[in-house]
C-alpha cells in the first residue's frame, strides 16, 4: 500500500511540473490593442489638454442640490436596474468560484450495494448446472484529476474572470445611467416649473390686453376681430399650461420610478438657485479605459472572447486524465471492514481527439470570429465615447454665448410689444402686429428657458460621457 502510495505521488509531481511548463508554453497572455484609442479622440479645438479629469470628482461635488442629492441616493439604494445588476455580479461571481476549482481533483465518496444471478440458457449458467445468487457490498471513494497542461483551465478561469469583472463595470454603467437621469429628470422638471411660471404670467398680462382690446372695440379704434384674436392668445396660452402641468406629472411618475417607488409628487427647488460647477477639465482620451464603465466592459468582453480563443486551441492537444478509486468491497456485510476487503486502482492516460478534429476546428474558428467582433464592438464603444465627449463639450461651451442672444432677442420682443400696443391704441398700427409680437416674445422666454436647462443637461453628458457618475 505504501509503494502504491509513492508511485501516486511521483506521478502527481511529475505531472505537475510538465504541466506548469507546457501551459506557459502554450497560453497567450491578452494585450490590450494598441490603437484603440486615438489621442484625437476628443474635437477639443481649442481647450487646453489637463491631465485632471472631471470624470473622478464624485457626483456629490457636481450636483450640490441637497433635494437632488436625496433623490439620487435614494435611487441607488432602490432602482430595480440596480438590483438587477448585483444579482448579475452574484452570478458571475459564483461561475467564477466554479473555473477557480476546475484545478482540484474531483472526489466522491459513497456505500454500493449489486445482485448478480446469471441466466440458466447461456454457456456460463449451464457449466454452474444450477442458478446463483451474488450479493456485493462496497464503501468506495473515487478521485479524478485532469492536468492542465496546455493552460485550457487557466484560460476558462480567466474568461470567466473577465465576465465577472464585466458584471462589475455593468453595474457601475447602471449607476452612471442611473445618476444622469436622475439629474436630468429633476433639471427638466425645474425647467417645467419655470415655464409654468412665465405661461401663467403671460395668460395674466393677455387677458389684461383682452380687456384692453375690448375697450378699444367700444372706442371703435379695433375691430371685433381684433377681439376674436386677443380671446385666441389667452385660449392658446392656457392649452399651454395644460400641457405643461401634463408633462409635470408624467416627469414626476418617471422619476418616482428611478426612486423605485409608487409615482408621487416629487419635492424640489427652483431653476434659479441651481448651479452644476462643469469645469472643462477632459483629462487624456485613454482615461476613458479605466473611467468610463461601459468602454471597461467592452475590453473585459474582449478579455472574455481571448480566453475562449486559448481555450479551444487547447482542444486540439492530447488531455492528461488521472483517475483512482479505493475502499472495501466484500459478498457480505460481516466481512466488509476486513483488511482482506480493501482494494485501490489508479489510471493515468493521455487522450488525442482524432475522429472529432472537425467539431473541435469548427469551435476554433467560431472562437477567432467572436473575437474580432468583440474587437470590433471594443472600438466601436471607444469611439462612440469620443463623439460623445466631443457632442457635450459642443453644446455646453456654446449654451451662454446662445443664451445672450435670446434674451437680447426677448428684450426686442417686449419692447416690439409695448410699441406696437401703444401704435394701436392711437390708431397707428394693426393689431396683428401685437399678436406677432406677444407670440414671439412668449417663445423667446421659453426658448431661454430650455436653453438654460441645455446647459445643464449638456453639463451632465459631459460629466457621464468622461466616465463620471458611478464614484
Amino acid at each position: 500500500m505504501k509503494s502504491l502510495l509513492n508511485i501516486i505521488k511521483g506521478i502527481t509531481f511529475s505531472v505537475a511540473i510538465l504541466a506548469a511548463v507546457s501551459s506557459c508554453m502554450a497560453r497567450k497572455e491578452y494585450e490590450r490593442p494598441k490603437s484603440v484609442v486615438d489621442e484625437k479622440l476628443f474635437r477639443t479645438d481649442m481647450l487646453p489638454t489637463d491631465s485632471t479629469n472631471i470624470a473622478n470628482v464624485s457626483w456629490k461635488e457636481i450636483f450640490t442640490d441637497p433635494i437632488l442629492q436625496g433623490h439620487i441616493s435614494k435611487a441607488l439604494e432602490n432602482n430595480l436596474d440596480i438590483r438587477i445588476a448585483l444579482q448579475s455580479i452574484t452570478s458571475a461571481e459564483a461561475y467564477l468560484k466554479q473555473s477557480k476549482a476546475a484545478y482540484e481533483p474531483t472526489i466522491s465518496v459513497g456505500p454500493g450495494y449489486s445482485f448478480q444471478t446469471q441466466s440458466l440458457n447461456t454457456q456460463t449458467g449451464q457449466l454452474f448446472g444450477d442458478r446463483r445468487y451474488i450479493n456485493q457490498i462496497d464503501i468506495t471513494a473515487s478521485v479524478g484529476w485532469e492536468a492542465d497542461i496546455w493552460g485550457k483551465l487557466k484560460s476558462q478561469e480567466k474568461a470567466q474572470l473577465a465576465t465577472y469583472l464585466g458584471t462589475v463595470a455593468a453595474h457601475k454603467a447602471v449607476k452612471s445611467d442611473l445618476v444622469a437621469s436622475v439629474a436630468s429628470a429633476y433639471y427638466q422638471l425645474l425647467t417645467y416649473d419655470s415655464q409654468k411660471k412665465i405661461i401663467t404670467e403671460t395668460i395674466a398680462v393677455r387677458e389684461k390686453n383682452l380687456e384692453t382690446t375690448k375697450a378699444l372695440k367700444i372706442s371703435g379704434t379695433v375691430t371685433e376681430v381684433a377681439v376674436q384674436q386677443s380671446e385666441a392668445l389667452v385660449f392658446n396660452a392656457q392649452s399651454l399650461l395644460i400641457d405643461i402641468d401634463t408633462q409635470i406629472q408624467l416627469l414626476e411618475n418617471t422619476m418616482s420610478l428611478l426612486m423605485g417607488e409608487p409615482s408621487h409628487t416629487i419635492e424640489r427647488s427652483t431653476l434659479e438657485t441651481q448651479n452644476i460647477p462643469i469645469d472643462l477639465k477632459l483629462g487624456y482620451p485613454a482615461q476613458l479605459l479605466a473611467n468610463r464603465p461601459d468602454v471597461m466592459r467592452a475590453e473585459y468582453s474582449l478579455m472574455n472572447a481571448f480566453e475562449l480563443t486559448n481555450s479551444a486551441k487547447a482542444q486540439f492537444y492530447p488531455t492528461l486524465k488521472i483517475t483512482g478509486s479505493g475502499g472495501i468491497q466484500s459478498l457480505d456485510i460481516d466481512h466488509l471492514f476486513s483488511v482482506n476487503s480493501l482494494f485501490a486502482s489508479v489510471v493515468g492516460g493521455l487522450v488525442q481527439p482524432i475522429l472529432n478534429k472537425r467539431t473541435i476546428r469548427t469551435n476554433y474558428e467560431v472562437s477567432l470570429a467572436n473575437k474580432e467582433t468583440a474587437y470590433l464592438n471594443f472600438r466601436k464603444t471607444v469611439l462612440t465615447a469620443g463623439k460623445e465627449v466631443s457632442d457635450a463639450i459642443r453644446v455646453f461651451s456654446v449654451q451662454d454665448s446662445f443664451i445672450a442672444l435670446k434674451e437680447k432677442e426677448l428684450g426686442a420682443y417686449k419692447k416690439s410689444v409695448d410699441y406696437s400696443q401703444e401704435l394701436v391704441n392711437y390708431g397707428m398700427a394693426n393689431y396683428l402686429e401685437v399678436l406677432n409680437a406677444s407670440v414671439n416674445s412668449l417663445n423667446a422666454e421659453l426658448n431661454i428657458s430650455n436653453a438654460e436647462y441645455s446647459k445643464m443637461k449638456a453639463g451632465i453628458d459631459l460629466y457621464q460621457a468622461l466616465g463620471g457618475g458611478w464614484q
